[in-house]
């Protein structure tokens, strides 16, 4: 037993902490995985972290402290969740919507860690019931066994392999079979700052041929948290000219990272304004060289999770 264990058995908050300190940000991204919100991931883990406190004098070393964590924040999320997050475009006739959110990320996080939280496995993930979402990403990102997962859960390794098989069935059909790592590693890193950045100046200059230019023919554009979202090529530009391009005012972006994706950080100023207000993080999903999908978080909430300032 570690000096630090035994130091926070015995009631020692600062040797808890330093033992937790090493496994919070993963603990943090399982949390997002399975809530779909940084904001609820923020919540759960600090109440699963705070039900660990509580419970550490308990802990008798029969698994790793890792393990243990886990199982505490994995019931601390399985109480917290409610229903799941949505994109525009899996809207359904729930009358209460929950939006997906994204998740901030750097380009020095690891290969796997960027790939965990792309947005199209985090949507897909929602897709599934509570216990599948966590025995899915506890078994196939973070390696536990069947096994352990059925201890971590309060359940039998028959009914955990039985929700692993489930689980991936609604993943293989929701989920490209190339992620964006893949097809990011493809694309030479001078093309994509010209993609990212031609983006952002084509919406600078209200320029919608060179906007135009970089986008796939079947390419998606949605804001959440408004409903309305648009697909292909024509129905994008048609709302392009109609809003930011025209008649929103003036846009200035910075280039941040998100979802292990590359993104946009657009500010705005209305006409008569002086500063540039905080309005949306667009995370970009590429398919070869093309933009194929625009994901505009609304919200001045999402800069400051991504450490962005509220105005330029």
């Amino acid at each position: 037993m570690s000096e630090d264990l035994a130091l926070a058995r015995s009631g020692d908050s600062a040797a808890f902490s330093r033992l937790v300190a090493p496994l919070r940000p993963e603990l943090h991204a399982y949390c997002y995985r399975v809530l779909g919100s940084s904001h609820d991931a923020d919540d759960a883990l600090q109440d699963g972290l705070l039900r660990a406190w509580r419970g550490i004098a308990r802990f008798e070393g029969r698994s790793s402290l890792r393990a243990w964590l886990y199982t505490v924040v994995t019931r601390t999320c399985l109480d917290t969740v409610r229903g799941r997050r949505v994109l525009p475009m899996d809207l359904d006739d729930d009358a209460e919507v929950a939006w997906l959110g994204p998740y901030p990320t750097s380009p020095s996080d690891s290969y796997e860690q960027r790939e965990s939280v792309e947005l199209a496995f985090v949507a897909a993930l929602q897709h599934l019931p509570p216990n599948q979402r966590a025995a899915l990403v506890l078994f196939e990102v973070l390696g536990f066994s069947a096994a352990e997962i059925a201890s971590v859960m309060d359940t039998s390794t028959t009914s955990v392999n039985s929700a692993i098989a489930r689980a991936r069935k609604v993943i293989a059909a929701k989920v490209p079979s190339v992620s964006q790592q893949q097809t990011l590693r493809k694309i030479d890193d001078a093309r994509l700052r010209e993609v990212v950045s031609g983006y952002a100046s084509a919406l600078e200059r209200g320029d919608a041929s060179a906007l135009m230019a970089l986008l796939a023919s079947d390419v998606t554009w949605s804001m959440p948290p408004l409903p309305e979202w648009y697909s292909g090529l024509d129905a994008a530009m048609d709302f392009a000219v109609r809003v930011p391009l025209t008649s929103c005012g003036a846009w200035r972006h910075r280039f941040v990272s998100a979802n292990g994706q590359p993104a946009v950080a657009a500010y705005l100023r209305r006409d008569g304004a002086e500063e540039y207000l905080a309005w949306s993080i667009n995370v970009l999903t590429l398919r070869d060289d093309r933009i194929c999908e625009i994901t505009s978080f609304i919200g001045e909430e999402h800069f400051t999770l991504l450490g962005l300032p509220g105005a330029l």
